[in-house]
């Protein structure tokens, strides 16, 4: 019995640190795919209305949820439309 709790925790020993690490890349890869969907959304808005949008547009016209990427970092507009993310 001892030798079985011994095998499972040098397992977790070694799987924690993994996942971990996975999970910031987990993020990050969420983030891109965020960003290129924030993009659409203002191509959208643009084509509506004619107009590069500002992050707070996009939020009350429903373009998007949340003004943030799942890393936790805050997205914003340029002049031009191009998105991206802030304190990357």
């Amino acid at each position: 019995m001892l030798i079985v709790l011994m095998v499972i925790s040098v397992l977790l020993l070694v799987a924690i640190p993994n996942i971990t690490k996975h999970n910031g890349m987990i993020n990050d890869k969420g983030c891109e795919a965020f960003l290129s969907m924030v993009q659409a959304q203002v191509k959208a808005y643009e084509m509506e209305h004619n107009k590069i949008p500002t992050v707070q547009q996009l939020l009350d016209g429903r373009y998007i949820k949340s003004d943030k990427c799942p890393n936790g970092h805050a997205i914003k507009i340029n002049e031009n439309g191009d998105v991206s993310e802030i304190g990357s």
